[in-house]
């Protein structure tokens, strides 16, 4: 395979990369919407469009895959190979927490949340900035945008406490608000850990532009 024809498949997983990268942007929103407005069907959908996002991951890492085999790429060129196939993953398991957000919403049935839907929507609102951020400092190659994803991260894990705390809280006032409180902790749950998903993507983002792997966000938390 010539440079050329080489250049053009990367240029194409990157672009796949970045439309699996809107699936996943589209599922948390569309999850976070539902189990706002108690809508069981749209929950339902984001559950079945689930299997869209971890076919394309799927996709993807073949055509890594491929490429790694029949070309052997050295230097940058495996570093942005192993990026995309990183990143893809780091993706679908994002998906995978939209899902789960679904599924929550489902378990809620008809009955409406045990407290104002407040911090949750901002914590999605933010991690789905960072989730941004980072396919944005791919596309560019901008370690400093990377960087400043990293730096996010703690205002999430921020908002993760006061939801935390405002639930137990709830919970020791009335053990019968013990499932609901739940519910709402483990939509909290999957928002961190989608922000914390976006700050892996970041790092990888700078290794691939710099060849150092390392953990850029130490949180407090």
């Amino acid at each position: 395979m010539a440079r050329a024809s080489f250049d053009i498949h990367l240029h194409h997983l990157l672009d796949e990369l970045m439309q699996l990268g809107g699936m996943v942007e589209k599922a948390i929103a569309t999850s976070l919407q539902a189990l706002k407005d108690r809508d069981l069907k749209t929950s339902e959908r984001v559950i079945k469009e689930d299997d869209f996002i971890d076919q394309k991951r799927w996709e993807m890492e073949e055509r890594c895959l491929e490429l790694m085999a029949t070309q052997q790429p050295m230097a940058v060129d495996l570093r942005v190979l192993v990026t995309i196939l990183h990143i893809s993953v780091e993706l679908e398991r994002m998906g995978d927490y939209a899902e789960g957000i679904g599924k929550i919403s489902l378990l809620m049935g008809d009955e409406p949340p045990l407290k104002p839907l407040v911090d949750i929507p901002l914590m999605a609102e933010k991690a789905s900035d960072m989730l941004k951020g980072s396919l944005d400092a791919l596309v560019r190659r901008d370690t400093t945008e990377a960087l400043a994803v990293c730096n996010k991260d703690d205002e999430v894990d921020e908002l993760y406490d006061v939801v935390y705390r405002d639930l137990i809280e709830l919970m020791i006032q009335d053990p019968a608000n013990v499932q609901r409180a739940t519910y709402l902790l483990w939509v909290a749950h999957d928002l961190e850990r989608i922000a914390d998903r976006a700050t892996n993507i970041a790092e990888r983002v700078v290794f691939m532009v710099t060849g150092k792997l390392t953990e850029l966000n130490v949180s407090k938390y």
